[in-house]
């Protein structure tokens, strides 16, 4: 008698691939969505960074006076450009000149904001930032 060749995939063969993609598909796709929700987020961030620039500039000028740099108008901006991700507007504070936006659903919610501080005869302007985002790791200290 003649052995039969093996041709094909056994029932068990097939099973171990199908558990080892769907091992895979429980790892990649909450890895996967909370990507996402960061890139979006970071949209928030980039629009902020020209504010933030401006307001650098201004405090630097002034000798670190935040209260001559707490509206687009004092900093020079005739307008913020907001980003599409955001729920409300990017809005540079009151007496802090902070700029703060917070992100649509879409893009976690969360708040951004962040403060600027320029010490008596320093050159540098340092940033604080603070909101929910720090917690949530979507956006960087």
């Amino acid at each position: 008698m003649k052995a039969q060749m093996q041709k094909g995939f056994t029932l068990i063969e097939l099973m171990i691939v199908v558990a080892i993609i769907g091992i895979l598909a429980a790892i990649a796709i909450p890895a996967y969505q909370d990507y996402v929700t960061k890139a979006k987020f970071q949209d928030i961030v980039s629009a902020a960074a020209s504010a933030e620039t401006a307001i650098s500039v201004c405090l630097t000028e002034n000798a670190g006076v935040v209260t001559s740099c707490d509206t687009i108008a004092e900093v020079g901006i005739t307008t913020l450009v907001n980003s599409k991700e955001a729920a409300t507007a990017l809005a540079i504070t009151g007496t802090t000149a902070a700029v703060t936006a917070t992100a649509s659903a879409a893009a976690g919610g969360y708040t951004y904001v962040n403060t600027p501080t320029l010490a008596a005869g320093a050159t540098q302007v340092v940033w604080t930032q603070s909101g929910d985002c720090l917690a949530a790791k979507v956006c960087k200290q």
